[in-house]
């Protein structure tokens, strides 16, 4: 039953092109093609890698964390409450009015202790930013490893520059050692990403990042297997030319070095944008889909290649998306900061009772819908009826509201100095 299906499954008609059987790639006259048991290393490497990563992150990671002076402690813990904890992890995580309404009847607390009580309890799944530097600095130094090697690998090689050449004498193409070093490698780290992904931490792009590592294991092995590595060595180095600048950004952020975080994103964007919408479709899918059909011709595991180049480039442009979508909110968030007019980014002063309404205001949120509409009203009215000093804002940008810390010093600064600007860059 097993020798039947596997031979089914290993059928030559489907991965190989026509006229052309496993006898022939059985590294004949001491020539070396790829083999399918040579994908049987990956696993061993990738619980390596998998080790090494933990030695990594904890000898050399996180001291850097530490010299960067990096928080270590995660937020705050929320408070021990066998109801709570049950509504959170079974009902739901963020409640609306009506479970407020009678957990507060339940356990005798207000509505805003319960709410905080939800709040902390969301944040402590957070993980510290001291983990996500651990883990970014890690992926950093393997992507940019791995692209160092396989552009010096690819700068050396003849049919780089030209793309038909991938495809004359297919499969007949002898395997360098150092291509095969480069095959194993990445998919071993693709691997150990897999298996890590559901212990590391928990990301929004979960499921798309999933698929990704999916479609990645699977592109490695089908072009090592029917020999394409050629043109599979220029998708990974393609895809590693952009990674290592997004961890690089990450780490920048988690130090609190915004600046730095901002070039290195905008930077990352631009390589992705180029190396993944403009060389990837252009290159190694129109090679693939057109000149390998002209020089091979199609055959069934050739379709399947296909067929996850394209699916993969559909990731790409919504990722591209999303990239720019925070991009845009980037430049939105940084236009005033360049501007060097001395009265572009100026908020309005607070006096004492716009101050008062605005507590007044806070201290309704706890409340049910109708006193806090009443608190609003009467916190609009009074706002109406004190004076209020002239105020000079940004056209272009919504205006800072101040601080509840800032409220009283600016009220201050009416009441003994009159009206003023006060200038603020945003950050």
């Amino acid at each position: 039953m097993m020798a039947n299906a596997l031979a089914w499954f290993w059928n030559e008609r489907f991965w190989l092109p026509h006229n052309v059987t496993w006898a022939d790639m059985r590294n004949p006259d001491g020539v070396t093609f790829p083999q399918a048991e040579d994908l049987y290393m990956a696993f061993p490497l990738a619980l390596g890698i998998f080790v090494l990563r933990i030695v990594f992150e904890r000898c050399i990671a996180r001291p850097c964390a530490y010299a960067l002076k990096i928080q270590a402690a995660g937020p705050r813990k929320a408070q021990s409450n066998a109801i709570l904890e049950k509504v959170f992890t079974s009902i739901t995580k963020n409640p609306g009015d009506k479970h407020l309404d009678g957990l507060a009847k339940q356990l005798d607390w207000d509505v805003r202790t319960i709410q905080r009580w939800f709040r902390r309890r969301r944040n402590q799944e957070k993980p510290s930013p001291l983990a996500k530097f651990c883990e970014s600095m890690w992926r950093f130094m393997f992507y940019l490893y791995v692209f160092v090697y396989g552009l010096r690998l690819l700068s050396q090689s003849t049919w780089v520059w030209d793309s038909r050449q991938c495809w004359y004498n297919h499969p007949y193409q002898p395997l360098p050692s150092d291509i095969q070093y480069y095959y194993i490698v990445e998919l071993a780290f693709y691997w150990s990403l897999m298996f890590s992904q559901f212990t590391d931490i928990k990301r929004k792009d979960f499921f798309m990042m999933f698929m990704h590592h999916l479609i990645t294991v699977s592109l490695i092995s089908f072009s090592y297997i029917v020999n394409m590595v050629r043109m599979g060595s220029v998708i990974l180095c393609m895809h590693d030319a952009a990674d290592f600048l997004l961890e690089a950004a990450k780490m920048a952020n988690y130090a609190r070095y915004q600046k730095l975080c901002d070039l290195l994103f905008i930077l990352f964007a631009l390589v992705f944008f180029v190396t993944r919408l403009g060389l990837f479709p252009f290159w190694p899918v129109r090679s693939t889909m057109f000149e390998s059909w002209e020089i091979v011709g199609p055959y069934p595991s050739w379709w399947v290649f296909v067929g996850l180049l394209v699916l993969l480039q559909c990731l790409h442009v919504i990722w591209s998306y999303l990239i720019l979508r925070i991009a845009c909110k980037l430049l939105r968030k940084g236009k005033c900061s360049w501007c060097k007019l001395p009265h572009c980014c100026t908020y309005p002063r607070t006096t004492a009772a716009t101050s008062r309404a605005a507590q007044t205001t806070t201290s309704e949120r706890a409340t049910g819908p109708k006193a806090r509409r009443a608190g609003r009203a009467t916190a609009r009215a009074m706002a109406r009826a004190a004076p209020t000093a002239p105020t000079a804002t940004c056209s272009r940008e919504r205006p800072r509201e101040p601080t509840s810390t800032e409220m009283p010093a600016a009220a201050g600064a009416a009441a003994s100095h009159g009206p003023g600007l006060g200038l603020h860059t945003t950050a």
